[in-house]
Parts: structure tokens; C-alpha cells; sequence
């Protein structure tokens, strides 16, 4: 079957190279290239993943460039890596995926430096990005209640993708150490590794079942430049509530309204290195496959509902990792054996919900 430019309704996103090959192979089949105009400079990877046709790039790509070539481009996933914040409230570890939820002040992502500075030296944060339409966060709501009834588990996806490309191994197997230190203790030395560091400040944290990667849902911090302070990172975490920073989607802000998912590679400290990088961008792209395998997918007559331009990116729905979440999950859920831990910030509370509930862990 020949496809058009038409037949393309979702758009996934990235930013690193490691990102883009987390994003291929997850699709089930690949689709030829397609013409573009002469002023589209994007380089795109076109095919289907569960039946949705998708657009595959990577940034910096123009958004602009991308509706214009794609015109009927229903909603955007945008799908990396991203540091997290761990706290007595959000065990996040290394390998985790983040997702951004909205709230009833929020769209979910806040630039946190961008704003102006008011009398003694006080920031006024005026960045927050806006949110997807509700009918999609509707259709996201009932993605996680299919996650949690049914017990999906994307962490046999990234074992399956290791199998089939044993190439993939070597950069995006997952790594053995998971060291999160006390915020007051920095990085030793210059080496990228933290061999010759003080394990006497290791945090001291309840070992996890499985390696089965767990999903938070909750506020996301984005900003245009790398948090490897953990001082710095809990201030801000504690001022605003957020689970995760990342750099791309105050990019994007002015684009289009979406959701943010990211997979959790260092914890924004002294300490950061790249060694859980290809872990967790395949993580993210594994939770991604199976989102798309629960969107419904009408086989939609898509071309009447074509946006010739940049007015399409209004309505679009942008993700940038493997997550689904609802701002109103605020009731304790149930879910069947197995089944990962999933943290949720209400609207009402900075703290986040986790299930299943965990031990608290202990030096946090």
C-alpha cells in the first residue's frame, strides 16, 4: 500500500541520536520516504506503529516544517530522557519514566527560568506550558486505566527490542548501578564514573522487587540550561512540586500544547553521567509503543480533518515519553500483581500518590 503525506497522523519527537534509535525500532513496519518542499530541512523516518502511521524526527526539527509537509498531523510524541527528582514522596530511580500531568494551574510543564525578578530579588516564574485539549487527556485517562487493569508491562518490551538488535546492547542495556547520593555530597572528582567517591553518602533506599521500571505522573520542570546541582534541583522541586527537569520542551512552547513523558537517565546532580542514557530512552520509547497500542485507532478518514498549515498545530497532542496520566487520580487504585509502581500528583497536593505503595525509604 502507497501512503500520503496525508495519511500521517502522529508525530514523535526526540532530541539525542540515542533517541532516535530508541524510536525506530520500535516500529512494526517501515514506510518509504515521502517528498518535502524545498524549505523543509527536516530529516524524517516515516512508518507504523500499532496501526497509527507516524512521523518520526528529530530536533532541532520544525515543528512549522512538519505540519506543512504532514498537514494532517493529529498529535505529537515527543520521546527522551530527563533527570529526576528523587523524595520521601516520589521514589524515582534511574531507568523510570516521568510523566507531566496537568493540573488546575498548570499545563503540566513549567518553564522554571523563565520570568522576571521583582523587588529584593525575588522571581516571578511566568512560563508554564499549555495543555493538550481534554478530549485527548479524556483518552489518556482510559489508557491508564487499561495500564492498571490490565497489567501491561513495557519492561518486557525493552528485553524483546535487546533480543531482536543485539547490537542495541552495548549502549542501551540496563546498567548495574543505581547510585543516588545525599544532596550535600558532591562529585569527587573529574571522572565521569563515581568509583572514587564516598559510598558513606549513598542514600540508603528500599530494594525494588523487579527492575521493572516504574511510572510517575506529576509536574515537569523545563528550562534551557542542564540541572547538575541536587541543592538547586530540590529547591525548585520543593518551591513548584515537580518530579522531573528536562531542556526541550520550553522549545516548543509557543508550538503546540502537549504532554510531556521522559525517561529518568541521572538525578540532576553533581554526579549526573551518560551511563543510564540509552536505558532509559529505550525505556521511554518501549512505554511509548505500548500508548500507542492502547489509542484508539478508528481508521480514521483523517484527510476531512486536515489542517492545511500552521493552524493544525493548535490541536495537536505532544509526548515526550511513555506515560499516560489524568489529573483527577486521585483515588487509590488496585492494580493486578506485577503491575508497576505509579506516582500521581493531584491538582490539590504537591505531594504525589504511588502505586502500588512502597516502604519509605530511608536518608531521603
Amino acid at each position: 500500500m502507497a501512503f500520503t503525506h496525508d495519511d500521517y497522523a502522529a508525530a514523535w519527537v526526540c532530541a539525542l541520536p540515542l533517541e532516535l534509535a530508541a524510536a525506530k525500532v520500535m516500529l512494526n513496519e517501515v514506510h518509504p520516504s515521502l517528498a518535502q518542499s524545498k524549505f523543509d530541512h527536516n530529516v524524517y523516518t516515516l512508518g507504523a506503529i500499532n496501526g497509527h502511521n507516524v512521523v518520526i524526527a528529530c530536533l532541532p526539527a520544525v515543528l512549522s516544517h512538519m505540519l506543512l509537509t504532514f498537514p494532517c498531523l493529529q498529535f505529537c510524541l515527543m520521546v527522551g530522557i530527563g533527570g529526576g527528582v528523587p523524595s520521601h514522596s516520589a521514589d524515582i530511580r534511574l531507568g523510570d519514566v516521568v510523566v507531566s500531568m496537568p493540573t488546575a494551574i498548570s499545563g503540566g510543564v513549567i518553564q522554571y527560568d523563565y520570568g522576571k525578578t521583582l523587588r529584593d530579588g525575588l522571581f516571578q516564574r511566568t512560563g508554564s506550558l499549555n495543555k493538550p485539549p481534554q478530549k485527548l487527556l479524556t483518552a489518556v485517562s482510559q489508557i491508564c486505566s487499561n495500564y492498571l487493569r490490565s497489567g501491561i508491562h513495557f519492561g518486557e518490551g525493552i528485553s524483546d527490542t535487546l533480543q531482536k538488535y543485539p547490537t542495541m546492547r552495548h549502549v542501551f542495556s540496563r546498567p548495574s548501578k543505581d547510585w543516588l547520593f545525599d544532596s550535600s555530597y558532591s562529585h569527587s572528582d573529574s571522572n565521569s564514573d563515581c568509583s572514587t567517591c564516598d559510598e558513606t553518602h549513598l542514600v540508603n533506599r528500599v530494594p525494588r522487587v523487579t527492575e521493572e521500571p516504574h511510572v510517575h505522573y506529576g509536574l515537569i520542570a523545563s528550562g534551557n540550561q542542564v540541572m547538575k546541582d541536587a541543592k538547586a534541583r530540590d529547591t525548585i522541586a520543593q518551591d513548584l512540586g515537580i518530579l522531573c527537569f528536562e531542556m526541550e520542551a520550553a522549545g516548543l512552547m509557543d508550538q503546540l500544547p502537549y504532554l510531556v513523558i521522559r525517561g529518568i537517565s541521572d538525578y540532576c546532580d553533581s554526579h549526573k553521567s551518560d551511563d543510564w542514557q540509552g536505558y532509559a530512552a529505550l525505556s521511554a520509547a518501549s512505554y511509548t509503543k505500548e500508548l500507542l497500542n492502547l489509542v484508539p485507532w478508528r481508521g480514521m478518514a483523517i484527510q476531512s480533518h486536515c489542517h492545511k498549515g500552521w493552524p493544525a498545530l493548535q490541536t495537536g497532542l505532544l509526548i515526550t515519553m511513555p506515560g499516560i496520566g489524568y489529573p483527577n487520580y486521585s483515588r487509590n487504585f488496585h492494580p493486578i500483581q506485577r503491575a508497576p509502581s505509579i506516582t500521581v500528583v493531584t491538582p490539590t497536593q504537591k505531594k504525589p500518590i504511588v502505586h502500588p505503595k512502597e516502604p519509605r525509604n530511608q536518608g531521603l
